[in-house]
């Protein structure tokens, strides 16, 4: 049987919350494990190339687990899907921060 996509969320960002585009798309087995997903903030008027793919994590196009952070890939050690969401979440507010 084949994964399901149990969420495919965007949400657009104010001005004051840093303008972009929080993207969240997760997919399970039938066992309800996450098997793939793509977490990613979106903003090309930061950056341009990667689909302005500003920071964001995935499992996708045969690299395994791994980060993207203005045009870097990088292999990450996958420990949990809630610990991908929480460095996500982690690496998304350092941005923000940064750029206040």
């Amino acid at each position: 049987m084949a994964d399901t996509k149990v969420s495919d969320d965007s949400f657009t960002l104010s001005s004051k919350q840093g303008n972009g585009v929080l993207r969240r798309e997760v997919w399970v087995d039938e066992q309800g494990k996450v098997v793939k997903y793509n977490l990613a903030y979106i903003n090309r008027n930061i950056f341009q190339r990667d689909n302005g793919r500003v920071v964001g994590y995935d499992n996708a196009h045969g690299q395994g687990h791994h980060r993207h952070y203005m045009g870097v890939v990088e292999a990450i050690e996958f420990v949990s899907f809630e610990d991908i969401e929480d460095r996500f979440q982690s690496d998304w507010i350092a941005f923000r921060s940064k750029q206040k």
